[in-house]
């Protein structure tokens, strides 16, 4: 484990992803690509694995759930200085798509699963603010 600059123990292999330079964000770095800025999202952050893999399935321009759960959280990941794709307006809400994935897989437990999915993605972004101040 290393510290980062504002003290918070971050593991090794912790992985980039693409974000907006949000002033103040010590842990932005820049990468190879013109205009690109990564930040690091540790391991320890509630979700951090189904978040990372939702960024990567929306800058391939594929959905998944973990893409749709991104989605539905863009505004408060934005502010927290994620960049995450307009969604087009002809497409459905992504809360309605998700919703849809998970009944298609066992309408059973739908309900539970999408609840699941959201409250991953709230201390997601309760635990990224917190760490962010």
């Amino acid at each position: 484990m290393r510290e980062s600059p504002e003290g918070f123990a971050m593991p090794v292999g912790a992985r980039y992803l693409s974000i907006m330079n949000s002033p103040g964000n010590s842990n932005v770095r820049n990468s190879r690509m013109e205009n690109e800025i990564t930040v690091e999202i540790p391991d320890w952050l509630p979700g951090a694995d189904k978040v990372r893999r939702g960024l990567s399935d929306l800058a391939a321009n594929s959905t998944s759930e973990e893409s749709l759960m991104v989605q539905i959280g863009a505004p408060r990941l934005r502010r927290l200085g994620f960049v995450i794709p307009e969604r087009r307006p002809e497409t459905p809400s992504p809360e309605a798509e998700l919703y849809a994935r998970l009944s298609a897989t066992g309408q059973d437990s739908a309900h539970s699963r999408y609840n699941s999915l959201i409250r991953l993605l709230v201390s997601f972004e309760r635990a990224a603010e917190s760490g962010a101040r």
